[in-house]
């Protein structure tokens, strides 16, 4: 176990403690500023405000982080973007910028500021390890992550509680500052290619996505991925707590076990990989796509009526079930693609695959939400689930290949 560690490299390291820290760091504030506007204004839309303000400004600006992520140091555009939101935070204390429409701004700067971020790094991180070892680095990455989201929302809490948002800022702003430092010793260099036209940006933002069209291969996926999360992305966001909450009426305390439920289930899946399955990981897609959407399925006959007291517990087991499936689909079909993807459209790659993945959830969840309180959850779960076993038997009969193979060779570049 430890050698398949060691075997990860010193980049790796230095890579993954650097998120580690900054995330930790994120989280706690992450916490904190819900609760500290909700304090301030005791108002349900100014929350939703404030989750549009990260939301919506990274969406639009992901196309063009993509072509700065392809075309610039990606190392340099990590630790300085780190650096710089740290610099923004400690700003925020030093001038006591902690107005609800203050903070609100740097809502949005951090947004813009996390699309560039992210798309360095997802154009560096497949770098910095072979690619035997990448689905096995993935999960390392990912189990940090999760351990971290368990212990967080406690965490965050007890700081808001102790010292307020000043304190949930300020440790935040120091995490950045950590994670630049582990970043900046990074051993990573690249060519870059600099823009000397708005009409290259738009040139550059377009090729993201003629990449994905230009493959066979990729059109597969992505298709099979946009179905996918259309219809079950809405299971997520709008079923899940409706059941929870509305059908089963669980409290506050139980109704947050359940997004632990799920996290634990992902931390198993990632330990799982990192610890045994590696590259193998990938045999396996099919089958935790099955898995997962069986479990999904079984979320429709959660209900009162049907388990009564037992209800609650099975619905923890089955969310903690798809958390694990999930985790078992998603590392492998992404480290598939971080080995497809050649490097010099890698960061405009993942950025245009994000957008088109994001497009229709909207839609989903503006026809889904309106039908529950109509149909109900049982009803509305098999209209999501089952049509999404039938078009993942299809794929898996029609194109199990096509799928399987990509990342056993770079995706040809057709210009």
């Amino acid at each position: 176990m430890f050698a398949n560690f060691r075997r990860m490299g010193r980049n790796f390291w230095l890579y993954t403690v650097g998120r580690w820290i900054s995330q930790a760091g994120w989280v706690i504030q992450d916490v904190a500023v819900p609760l500290y506007v909700l304090d301030r204004t005791g108002s349900g839309a100014m929350m939703s405000l404030f989750i549009m303000a990260e939301l919506i400004p990274r969406l639009l600006i992901n196309p063009i982080a993509g072509v700065i992520g392809d075309r610039y140091d990606r190392k340099k555009l990590m630790y300085g973007l780190d650096i710089a939101r740290g610099v923004l935070l400690f700003a925020v204390i030093a001038f006591n910028l902690l107005g609800i429409y203050q903070l609100l701004a740097v809502q949005m700067a951090m947004s813009v500021m996390g699309a560039f971020f992210s798309a360095g790094i997802v154009g560096m991180f497949p770098d910095l390890v072979e690619k035997e070892h990448l689905a096995r680095a993935n999960s390392i990455l990912q189990s940090g992550g999760q351990i971290l989201r368990i212990l967080g929302p406690i965490l965050g809490g007890l700081i808001y509680a102790f010292g307020g948002i000043k304190l949930a800022i300020l440790i935040n702003a120091a995490s950045f500052f950590g994670s630049g430092l582990f970043e900046i010793l990074i051993e990573y260099r690249r060519e870059t290619r600099e823009l000397s036209s708005i009409r290259e940006v738009w040139d550059d933002m377009l090729d993201g996505f003629r990449f994905i069209r230009a493959s066979k291969d990729l059109m597969v996926l992505v298709s099979f991925g946009v179905l996918l999360n259309t219809l079950l992305n809405p299971v997520f966001a709008v079923v899940l707590p409706y059941l929870a909450r509305i059908e089963l009426g669980l409290s506050a305390v139980r109704f947050g076990s359940v997004e632990t439920a799920a996290t634990l289930g992902a931390l198993a899946g990632n330990m799982l990989i990192a610890l045994k399955l590696g590259e193998r990981s990938e045999d396996f897609l099919f089958k935790a796509l099955f898995a997962q959407l069986i479990c999904l399925t079984g979320l429709a006959f959660v209900t009162r009526s049907v388990l009564g007291e037992l209800a609650y517990p099975a619905l923890l087991g089955i969310i903690a079930l798809t958390g694990l499936f999930n985790t078992l689909v998603n590392i492998p079909l992404f480290t598939k693609l971080q080995k497809a993807v050649p490097n010099e459209v890698r960061s405009r790659f993942f950025t245009a695959f994000e957008t088109v993945m994001m497009a229709t959830t909207p839609l989903g969840m503006a026809l889904v939400g309106p039908l529950l309180d109509a149909a109900g959850t049982t009803v509305i779960i098999l209209a999501l689930t089952v049509p999404s076993v039938l078009i993942t038997a299809y794929y898996y009969l029609r194109f199990r290949e096509t799928v399987i193979n990509i990342g056993l060779e770079n995706v040809e570049v057709v210009p």
